[in-house]
């Protein structure tokens, strides 16, 4: 029972319709109510002295249900490995390659550290404890930074559920990845590696560097997506072919809008690409122009790169090619936003950092200006 006023401000009794109240064999009284969510018996903190403050906890836990302000207790007993495992289910909309290192990433570093704890006994000190761990193997910085930022989301989840109070993931700075600083190969080094690979490869270099294409981009690459007869000539970016580690590559979208660009190429590549239709195609517009795997007795990318660069010298990955791309569209004199639109990046935050090689400019053309005085005097 508890009190309430009726219409005319007397005090009546009434029932009370959420959860309950008894006195225990010691004189104090103890309050409780049902777990809407798990059914569970959920008892008071402490008892109370008496049966109104008994029913005062009772209304305050009432009233932070209605708020969502109560965890869901099935937290105490669902472990880390179970949780993970169900949220990687829910990620619907994940990539494959993507999925792929989540559950790499939680298969060898989170899961056999973690995985048996349940969600309410990880701890902050457990988290920092685990990270020491982490940092003190073999693993990368990179990879680090990525298996703390995966572990933050999964838990992140986890609150966003009611099933933790907070994030115990604390660390500042722990989910940064803090790569080392790309050598951007020069425009000779970009040319002689493209003189070393195998001929089927060569146009995709070019493009890879003047472009800014990535390597699944050119994979995409159809004769449909080439118009290198227009004002200007121009290459289309709409798919990408993206090797699986569980078996064949797969096609797909871009991950972003901006991944979807149309860019204007130059005419030395559009003869670049000429020649190679010429030579290379199969004359299918829908067809690939490169091949991801090897054919019959030729090889593929992969063993034809690596060949190139121990032939050429140059000590660069694929990728660094598209950084060259990014430092060329700065020294070119591209507006942030014209470099984000050939780059297909949906935030400047990438674009921005090949605008440090304007400061290299700087000294080519201060080297310019002191020719043109000696010139004078």
């Amino acid at each position: 029972m508890q009190l309430a006023a009726d219409d005319k401000g007397q005090t009546v009794a009434s029932r009370r319709t959420f959860g309950s109240v008894r006195k225990l064999p010691s004189g104090k009284w103890q309050a409780s109510y049902l777990d809407p969510i798990s059914r569970e018996r959920v008892p008071g903190e402490t008892t109370f002295a008496t049966k109104t403050d008994a029913n005062r906890w009772l209304s305050s836990a009432e009233l932070a249900l209605q708020r969502g302000d109560i965890l869901d207790r099935t937290g105490r007993s669902i472990t880390l490995a179970e949780y993970s495992a169900t949220w990687l289910d829910g990620k619907t909309a994940l990539r494959p390659k993507t999925r792929e290192l989540y559950e790499y990433l939680l298969r060898l570093h989170i899961v056999p550290a973690l995985g048996q704890a349940n969600l309410t006994s990880i701890t902050p000190g457990a988290i920092r404890s685990w990270h020491n761990d982490l940092r003190s193997g073999r693993i990368g910085e990179t990879t680090a930074a990525k298996v703390y930022r995966l572990l933050r989301q999964v838990l992140e989840a986890a609150v966003e559920d009611r099933l933790i109070p907070n994030n115990p993931c604390r660390i500042k700075g722990a989910g940064t990845e803090r790569s080392k600083e790309r050598v951007i190969p020069t425009i000779e080094e970009v040319y002689k590696t493209a003189d070393a690979i195998d001929g089927h490869y060569r146009a995709m270099v070019l493009l890879s560097a003047f472009v800014g294409l990535r390597r699944g981009e050119c994979f995409g690459l159809t004769a449909n997506h080439l118009d290198l007869g227009g004002t200007p000539p121009t290459v289309r970016i709409d798919q990408a072919l993206i090797p699986t580690d569980a078996g064949p590559y797969i096609l797909q979208a871009p991950k972003t809008e901006a991944g979807i660009r149309t860019v204007a190429i130059s005419e030395r590549l559009v003869a670049e690409l000429e020649t190679h239709l010429a030579d290379y195609a199969s004359g299918d517009p829908d067809a690939f122009l490169f091949p991801a795997e090897p054919e019959g007795d030729r090889r593929g990318f992969r063993a034809s790169w690596v060949s190139a660069r121990r032939e050429s010298g140059i000590d660069c990955t694929f990728h660094d090619l598209r950084h060259f791309a990014g430092t060329l569209n700065a020294v070119a004199g591209a507006t942030l936003k014209e470099s984000m639109k050939r780059m297909g990046h949906a935030s400047p935050d990438a674009a921005l950092r090949y605008q440090h090689a304007i400061e290299s400019r700087d000294r080519v053309i201060a080297d310019e200006i002191n020719r043109l005085m000696g010139e004078a005097e």
